[in-house]
């Protein structure tokens, strides 16, 4: 039925038949539909997804392991015909994980799973052990006296809500990111947080609780869902005491890099059409959901438009960013490098959210330009993607570019198992499923085709 319809790009959304839609001309109709037939049977973006985590692996922002990732992809990108090949290099503080161990001690002897977060300091060498003092949520570990956390482990056991938007992420990411800064000040050990994901597994996620540099306020580390509620249960019977030892090393500067590869427009190549993922990835899994998926869908989706054997009207530049994980490093850096440019990036998106089928269509363009969006919107119908609001976010490191006037473009996926699997071990290519990688390959085919192509203006006011 999908492919069916896609010969006539039947599926019209009726929400906006009633409001203008802007014209797209017959011959670029029909490219359209040839893309999206081809990206629903690519394999360019797959194998390299596939490629870049069996090869290269875990990509540690600031590591050897990055550097290696950026050397493979420029040369990937290369052997694609992507034509200037690049990589533009910063430094960035570096933090990684030596040792975590922690062992409950009283009133029984268990080990414990659990993962430093990164930007946590070392304890002493060799451990320290404490009490452990529960709280619900950081509020209530703000509220609490000094007098009751000093010398205490605080472990925070908040939960995590599962949604198909990830919503329920920017509530629980807030213990990860100030428990350790809140416990230091009241005089507390360390800091222990129910892991912020939403599967029941045992196993931890990490993630950064000191953005943009090396360490943090304090020692903090995150455990798997099942102990979390191991040490719940034992607290309901009395006092528990647990070791922890956690080692970590830590530079002030490391290498760290944007990979950037170009399909040069044939009239306007001044224009840019950005789309871009992060190349680093934490170092428990192989980051192939996060973001080893998100670089194969950009990547095949430009090579789709760039086997068209002509360029369309304006530059597509797809760049795959460093050090995203410890602070959105890399998006930094390119809106400071390229700013003097930032008038010239006419659209921008990037897909950094996992695999999961792209379910709504979502834009933040001037409002004379929405005719363009629900053009776009009824183009990607067929794929089974809704119209969206005007009230796009575009994506982490892209965050930047809309507060210098850049229109961007949130394409959701479906994150329903996303934080089942963001930064743990389980986060490994077998979780990708090929048809739903797929449709994310078409669409961002076909919205980078037409951004380029069209030449509209996507900062257009109302006249």
């Amino acid at each position: 039925m999908l492919r069916t319809c896609l010969v006539g790009l039947c599926l019209l959304v009726p929400a906006v038949q009633a409001q203008e839609v802007a014209e797209i001309p017959e011959p670029v109709r029909t490219t359209v539909q040839q893309l999206i037939e081809r990206g629903l049977d690519d394999e360019v973006g797959y194998h390299f997804v596939r490629d870049l985590t069996t090869e290269v692996g875990p990509r540690l922002a600031g590591s050897e392991a990055e550097a290696r990732a950026r050397r493979w992809s420029t040369q990937k990108l290369a052997e694609l015909g992507f034509k200037e090949v690049r990589t533009e290099d910063f430094e960035i503080p570096f933090w990684a994980r030596q040792v975590d161990r922690a062992r409950i001690v009283s009133p029984t002897q268990q080990n414990l799973v659990i993962t430093a977060l990164g930007g946590s300091t070392s304890t002493p060498v060799g451990g320290v052990e404490a009490e452990i003092l529960r709280f619900e949520s950081m509020a209530e570990l703000r509220a609490a006296s000094a007098d009751i956390v000093s010398g205490k482990l605080v472990f925070i056991d908040e939960k995590m809500t599962r949604t198909q938007d990830g919503s329920g992420y920017g509530m629980a990411v807030r213990k990860r990111r100030n428990c350790a800064t809140v416990t230091s000040e009241k005089g507390g050990v360390a800091c222990l947080i129910r892991s912020v994901g939403t599967q029941a597994r045992r196993f931890a996620h990490t993630g950064m609780m000191a953005r943009g540099k090396a360490v943090g306020d304090g020692v903090a580390v995150a455990l798997s869902p099942p102990d979390a509620e191991q040490i719940t249960r034992l607290l309901t019977k009395g006092p528990v005491r647990l070791h922890l030892d956690v080692q970590v090393e830590t530079r002030e500067k490391a290498p760290s890099g944007n990979v950037i590869a170009e399909i040069k427009g044939r009239e306007n190549p001044e224009e840019i059409v950005l789309i871009g993922c992060h190349l680093d990835s934490w170092d428990l899994g192989t980051g192939a959901v996060d973001d080893g998926a998100g670089c194969g869908i950009v990547v095949g989706a430009a090579h789709l438009i760039k086997s068209l054997g002509t360029a369309p009207r304006r530059t597509i530049r797809v760049v795959l960013y460093g050090s995203e994980e410890v602070g959105l490093l890399g998006g930094r850096y390119y809106a400071q490098r390229h700013a003097d440019n930032l008038d010239n990036h006419v659209f921008a998106a990037e897909s950094d959210f996992g695999a999961g089928k792209i379910w709504r269509f979502q834009t933040r363009f001037g409002e004379g330009a929405l005719p363009y969006a629900r053009a776009i919107q009824q183009v990607l119908a067929p794929l089974g993607i809704s119209p969206g609001n005007n009230q796009a976010f575009g994506g982490p490191d892209i965050s930047m570019l809309p507060r210098s006037g850049v229109p961007v473009v949130t394409p959701r996926q479906n994150g329903w198992d996303y934080f089942d699997l963001h930064h743990t071990p389980d986060d490994t290519f077998d979780k990708i499923d090929h048809d739903d990688f797929n449709q994310n390959v078409a669409a961002y085919a076909t919205f980078t085709y037409l951004a380029a192509e069209m030449g509209w203006d996507f900062r257009k006011t109302v006249n």
